[in-house]
């Protein structure tokens, strides 16, 4: 069940196993104690797993990532960079709160589902950078301006993203926003130097000047400078070696 749990026979019993929603609407009665257990679990920052056989909600148990300690490090990057950062999370909004104050992160949103997640994008507007690894986050993948996989991910993660990074530090996305805006800047100044070198130079290979008393460039010459050009936009593209 998409977003929810999975529902399987198990030696000729019916088992469930998910979220609270998951119960509900496969018309299971849910524990209040167990309720309030997965409510302490959540607010550490785990996510609390419901357990129901033949129609009995039975447990609870809970599943929890460890916070990558380049996680931390990552958002305090974005931030610094100017940006804000948004975790979209399928988990209860009590994990999600857990764990996005302890990474730093700006706005929180928990209990989100695929469609949900894709919608949040759109909400979110042009220029938005999602990151993603898990089957759930392939639609806003495909959906956000770009999307940057993480490479441990799964599958269709990686196939529905414009970018994707070499094994799961996430500190990688910095370097890949740093890295674009490099590129971009040294597109501009590469664009500004050609159109002014151009401008300059022509008229003068061109004898227009002569006319004014002004200099004139041999053919030699500005084949020359035509070279020269290009040889110094190719050196300023090659400065991106050093960037992020």
């Amino acid at each position: 069940m998409t977003g929810r749990g999975l529902t399987a026979q198990v030696q000729g019993r019916a088992v469930l196993i998910g979220n609270p929603t998951a119960l509900t609407e496969s018309g299971i009665a849910a524990n209040p104690d167990l309720l309030q257990r997965a409510a302490e679990l959540a607010a550490t920052g785990a996510t609390p797993v419901h357990l129901a056989v033949d129609g009995r909600h039975v447990a609870t148990f809970a599943l929890a990532d460890p916070i990558r300690p380049e996680a931390i490090q990552t958002v305090a990057d974005l931030h610094r960079m100017g940006l804000k950062t948004a975790m979209i999370s399928g988990d209860t909004q009590a994990t999600a709160d857990a764990v996005g104050r302890r990474i730093g992160i700006d706005h929180i949103q928990g209990g989100v589902l695929p469609q949900g997640k894709l919608a949040a994008i759109r909400d979110f507007g042009a220029g938005t950078v999602f990151v993603g690894d898990g089957i759930n986050d392939a639609l806003a993948l495909a959906a956000a301006e770009t999307g940057i996989a993480i490479g441990t991910g799964t599958d269709i993660a990686i196939e529905s993203a414009e970018v994707v990074l070499v094994g799961g530090d996430p500190s990688g996305v910095t370097r890949a926003i740093r890295l674009s805006r490099a590129v971009m800047r040294n597109i501009r100044q590469n664009l500004f130097w050609a159109f002014g070198y151009n401008v300059a130079l022509i008229p003068v290979a061109m004898g227009a000047l002569v006319p004014f008393g002004g200099p004139q460039l041999s053919p030699m010459l500005g084949a020359g400078a035509m070279a020269l050009s290009s040889v110094f936009v190719v050196t300023n593209a090659l400065r991106l070696r050093t960037a992020g």
